[in-house]
């Protein structure tokens, strides 16, 4: 009797605070579909809290063997969450705002169904963070170095290989054309999106905590090489033919190519790190 009304107790807390919570959040989430729907950077958003909520409906049946224990740290985890809110919003600082929505939910999972349902839940809910676009300030400050990157090194295989190839800034020039390795192509679009792709791949494919954790920061020299893969593989066509190598559909399909070297180099090393942590 007394399991019964803490169950009805606990579902009546649930779809208040998850009706608050989404009262509280309505114009952050629209203001993130919008982000998502018109910025190619962050158009992967879309996806992130569908995979979220795919991999706990995964583990529904896990889940609902669990005895619900709530947590008073967890209200405390809020409070933080609403603080950065009422913070962020007074600032404009979207990132921020949009942030606090993740600690909040992370805070009421705690509070609501205890530890237990936290340690199961983690991943999925931290996930989370891939949804929000990161702040303007770093993005700008990465972007112009990471075009340097491409370019310098692109320029050094080209010239070990023979190839008369000259660099201004992020400007290779070639013997028939120049190539502006442009802010879309400085690879933080495909850095971001893989960073998301090498999570997943981490959690599902890795067993001990310290694999995934290698295997999820390899994403990131992954992804830069990976780019520098695209834009040495662009000035070779360009070098050695008379196609218009920013012209359509060719521009995209050596835009994919990023995500299928990188994928590839992912797949491989994370095969490399099963053997060592097995």
């Amino acid at each position: 009797m007394n399991k019964e009304i803490k169950s009805i107790s606990i579902d009546r807390n649930y779809y208040i605070l998850a009706g608050l919570l989404l009262l509280m959040y309505l114009p952050t989430l629209y203001d993130l579909v919008v982000d998502w729907y018109t910025d190619a950077n962050y158009s992967h958003g879309f996806l992130v809290p569908i995979i979220s909520g795919y991999l706990i409906w995964k583990k529904r049946k896990e889940l609902t063997r669990l005895e619900f224990s709530g947590s008073s740290l967890g209200l405390i985890i809020v409070v933080i969450g609403v603080v950065l809110f009422v913070l962020g919003n007074g600032a404009s600082e979207y990132f921020t705002v949009r942030f606090s929505l993740i600690v909040t939910i992370f805070g009421l999972t705690l509070y609501l169904f205890g530890k237990p349902t936290l340690q199961r839940t983690w991943f999925e809910i931290l996930f989370l963070v891939f949804m929000i676009p990161i702040p303007y300030v770093i993005y700008f400050s990465v972007t112009f170095p990471m075009q340097l990157l491409a370019s310098k090194v692109t320029i050094n295989i080209l010239t070990a290989i023979g190839m008369s190839a000259a660099r201004q800034g992020n400007i290779i020039h070639l013997p028939n054309q120049s190539l502006e390795v442009a802010e879309a192509c400085s690879g933080l679009r495909s850095l971001i999106s893989l960073l998301a792709l090498g999570a997943i791949y981490a959690y599902l494919t890795q067993k001990s905590f310290p694999a995934k954790v290698i295997l999820f920061l390899s994403t990131i020299p992954i992804a830069v090489a990976g780019n520098i893969f695209r834009v040495f593989t662009t000035s070779l066509i360009a070098y050695t033919s008379d196609i218009n190598v920013t012209d359509e559909p060719l521009h995209s399909i050596m835009g994919m190519s990023v995500f299928a070297v990188a994928f590839i180099m992912l797949f491989i090393f994370g095969a490399v790190v099963r053997k060592i942590f097995k």
